[in-house]
């Protein structure tokens, strides 16, 4: 079979985007790539037939077009995918590969093709409830201009000493969260607390949960785990 690809736009390659987000099946941190326009779509065809696409997005600058990050072929034809994915790399004329470990199939095709692989971030999802009790500290929404963001904050004796939000610009029904505590209030369980709150807050708004941090953010990584959130993947990136 022979494996061609073709740069195209986003409304030709939203249908099989839609198929691979569902068998993906969890928060997908690429997908504002697209919707913010920082990305390239390429189509893949086998003999003349669509059977999945390719997306290329710059690693370290947004302008550049260097990485592959996203890569779907139907099941029906993903025998072939190391052709078609031969065939993107040719086109795309990429240095680089980065993918969540949760997408096996592209994470086949870091391991296969990639060298220098080192993981870039902790990927985590909602696994069991918390009960940290509030005390006399209060819990308030925040405003934001920003219509993807629902930021919050938490007081105390009326200082704000931690904040943070929730990020709609990922997948539905994912919600990604981030927080900070105030310097002076760190290490007294504020951070899960405030993981705690906005787990709660995102499932208010009919969303799933969801963070990462950096591989080397130990602090952070065990705030969200005695949050309640689980390690599900990490963010590999290598050179092709």
């Amino acid at each position: 079979m022979h494996c061609t690809t073709t740069k195209t736009s986003l409304s030709v390659i939203e249908p099989l985007r839609a198929l691979f987000l569902h068998e993906f099946n969890g928060q997908y941190v690429h997908n504002k790539c697209h919707l913010y326009g920082w990305a390239d779509a390429w189509l893949l065809q086998l003999n003349g037939q669509p059977v999945g696409y390719g997306s290329v997005w710059g690693k370290e600058q947004r302008a550049d077009r260097d990485s592959i990050f996203e890569f779907y072929v139907l099941p029906d034809y993903r025998r072939w995918a190391r052709e078609c994915f031969g065939a993107l790399r040719e086109a795309a004329q990429t240095p680089f590969i980065e993918c969540q470990s949760n997408d096996f199939l592209l994470t086949a095709m870091l391991y296969e093709h990639a060298r220098s692989i080192y993981a870039e971030a902790i990927l985590f999802e909602d696994q069991y409830a918390t009960h940290f009790p509030m005390g006399n500290r209060q819990w308030q929404a925040a405003s934001s201009d920003n219509p993807n963001d629902v930021p919050f904050i938490l007081t105390e004796a009326g200082e704000t000493i931690a904040s943070g939000g929730l990020m709609l610009n990922y997948n539905k029904p994912y919600a990604d969260l981030y927080y900070e505590v105030v310097e002076s209030r760190r290490r007294q369980g504020i951070g899960a607390l405030m993981v705690q709150q906005l787990k709660k807050a995102a499932y208010d708004l009919h969303r799933i949960p969801a963070a990462r941090c950096n591989i080397k953010n130990a602090i952070s990584k065990a705030t969200l785990l005695k949050g309640g959130f689980g390690v599900c993947g990490y963010i590999l990136q290598g050179e092709l």
